[in-house]
């Protein structure tokens, strides 16, 4: 009795025309997986590094900042290959399906390897810009950490990019695989480097870089050898297909530009971070790793919802697009009520994993408590709508919101709680949830209109 209560509600939200409940789970669930790995991954690196002392792990949170902000330039661009290769699976234009793939490769690659060597050239003048107001022993381990990180980016946008490809035709399951190369190998070589070699810092980029490059490698190989759905040569990824390009650039450009204000705001907001101390830096370090952990699933839904409402526009069911997306919202509020009731009582010893000095401990219990909390009404609005409207080809509109909000309210009233009225580290974060409540409305306001599935990105 009860199994069929679910399934009807499963029945009901979620599946339609375009797809059933079967499939949407069926890509949900690894890229659910993915993300709880990732997270974990990224959580006991954090506590790894913790081990090597303070500076190590607030000149790997400052950099991290910095990286974030890169980073997320050319995974724009690949997010922009996830969306055409999904409208081309909707439509049911195989050929098209793999030229789209091959186009969203060479082109994250490319811009990944530009990126990384302007940062390896130019590490010296970019630290002093950013963090020159940091401890000296700070800077020295964020020196180390930043030319490691410049010499990766070409690896992580290859895995980044052939992810974002198999996600677009709902192979999430060979996605994970590939993401689990690449951060098991990592977690290894970070024990191996980090706790017995005791390499801190210098062993974190190692373990960056042997990892990011045999996941790269391991991507080509499956994208060219293994995926007969695909069918991507070698030869088509060193062909640029402008043509291909050109839509592939008309959601990601926009994208890209959008996470460069985006995350050049948090970067900002880190110098204010910076200004306030090294054990400010700690605790924002752990607050960011541990409010990673109470977003997981509802991170997954909002990397699913591209997949489903972008194969639902190529197909132009918009009226499963808007039911989609209008249930991953609820279900995505629904899971970060769930993880708060979970992990908040299990706040002290996760706390405790970090290793923080004591003059921090209340600063984090209550970020992380006001974080949870504004969390469920306002992050899924904010984050899974501009996911599925992006899906659709209403980039410019989400990409504009998105930084202007950013701008106006996270760091101008950031700025203003934790320095002019000396709230502190709570203050950066009080100021990141009141952003997140402006821009989910303007979202959800577009979403209740016609213009943003109007967009023809395939034919």
């Amino acid at each position: 009795m009860r199994n069929n209560r679910i399934q009807a509600v499963l029945e009901k939200h979620f599946t339609g025309a375009s797809m059933d409940y079967r499939q949407m789970v069926s890509l949900f669930i690894p890229i659910l997986v993915d993300q709880a790995f990732l997270t974990g991954f990224n959580l006991l690196n954090t506590a790894m590094v913790s081990s090597s002392g303070v500076a190590a792990v607030s000149a790997v949170s400052m950099i991290d900042s910095l990286n974030i902000f890169l980073i997320n330039v050319f995974v724009a661009v690949a997010t922009g290959g996830t969306v055409v290769v999904a409208q081309y699976k909707g439509s049911g234009n195989g050929k098209m399906v793999s030229r789209a793939a091959a186009s969203a490769v060479s082109s994250v690659t490319l811009l990944a390897v530009l990126i990384g060597a302007l940062v390896v050239s130019f590490y010296h003048p970019l630290l002093r810009a950013l963090f020159g107001s940091a401890s000296p022993d700070v800077m020295a381990e964020a020196q180390t950490y930043l030319i490691g990180s410049g010499v990766s980016y070409a690896g992580i946008a290859i895995v980044q990019a052939v992810c974002g490809v198999l996600r677009g035709v709902g192979r999430s399951r060979a996605s994970l695989a590939l993401s689990m190369i690449m951060n098991l190998s990592y977690l290894l070589l970070n024990a191996v480097l980090i706790l017995l070699l005791h390499q801190g810092v210098l062993g974190l980029s190692i373990s960056a870089n042997v990892s990011r490059y045999a996941a790269a490698v391991c991507a080509l190989v499956y994208l060219v050898k293994t995926s007969a759905e695909l069918k991507v040569r070698m030869r088509d990824l060193l062909h640029f297909n402008l043509a291909m390009l050109r839509k592939i650039l008309f959601i990601g450009l926009p994208f890209a530009a959008e996470q460069m204000f985006f995350n050049g705001g948090k970067m900002l907001t880190q110098v204010f971070i910076v200004s306030l101390g090294t054990y400010a830096l700690a605790a924002n370090a752990v607050c960011n790793t541990l409010a990673s952990v109470y977003q997981i699933p509802s991170g997954a839904l909002s990397l699913t919802a591209v997949t489903v409402v972008g194969q639902c526009v190529g197909s132009r069911n918009i009226a499963d697009a808007r039911k989609f997306t209008r249930s991953f919202v609820w279900l995505s509020s629904l899971a970060l009520t769930l993880t708060a009731l979970i992990l908040l009582p299990l706040s002290k010893p996760l706390v405790d994993l970090f290793q923080p000095p004591a003059e921090i401990y209340d600063d984090i219990y209550w970020i992380l408590l006001i974080n949870a909390i504004a969390q469920i009404p306002l992050w899924s609005i904010s984050f899974i709508l501009p996911s599925a409207l992006r899906a659709a080809g209403d980039s410019k509109y989400t990409s504009i919101v998105s930084m202007l909000s950013m701008w106006l309210f996270r760091v101008v009233l950031g700025y203003i709680l934790a320095i002019v009225l000396h709230v502190g580290l709570l203050g950066v974060w009080i100021a990141m949830n009141c952003e997140w409540g402006v821009r989910g409305l303007i979202f959800l306001r577009r979403y209740r209109g016609e213009k943003w599935y109007r967009h023809r990105l395939v034919d």
